[in-house]
């Protein structure tokens, strides 16, 4: 899978309404759920305690965190483009998003993009990305949304 490259403004003003394309799918281990119980002080038995989620989750097993599938964001992102000729890219913020389904433990998830707007702030750029995270074989996305980042490119 080849990544899209952005090198301007310019260059993403002209993807504005158009899909970007798709991470690869990666798969959510309870190792990984548990590193992010641990970082956020979040070990809701529904995440962390396999044996209790199997007997009283609607689930039958833990589940991630919503927030660590909205983590994994930026380095989904990076599968899908490679945006280059930067001095300096921040995470700006969160729309919009809601969780529509639980990423029950060992599933694969991946991120599809669209980009939804992007804005020129006084030489700053800023993208605004819907965001879909795709369960393997579920009809249903985890989430939807958007991500928003500021790029700001070289002259």
């Amino acid at each position: 899978m080849s990544k899209l490259v952005i090198k301007s403004f310019d260059e993403l003003e002209k993807l504005i309404g158009k899909e970007l394309g798709e991470s690869e799918y990666i798969t959510i281990t309870q190792e990984q759920i548990n590193k992010f119980a641990d970082a956020t002080l979040d070990h809701q038995w529904i995440h962390t305690d396999v044996e209790r989620a199997k007997k009283e989750s609607p689930f039958k097993n833990t589940i991630a965190h919503g927030y660590l599938t909205i983590s994994l964001l930026p380095f989904l992102w990076d599968q899908i483009a490679d945006v280059q000729n930067l001095k300096m890219q921040v995470n700006y913020g969160i729309d919009k998003f809601k969780f529509n389904q639980p990423v029950i433990v060992n599933s694969a998830i991946k991120l599809k993009a669209k980009l939804n707007n992007v804005v020129n702030l006084r030489g700053i750029t800023k993208a605004t990305i819907g965001a879909k995270l795709e369960i393997e074989g579920n009809k249903k996305p985890a989430y939807e949304g958007e991500i928003v980042f500021l790029y700001h490119f070289n002259d």
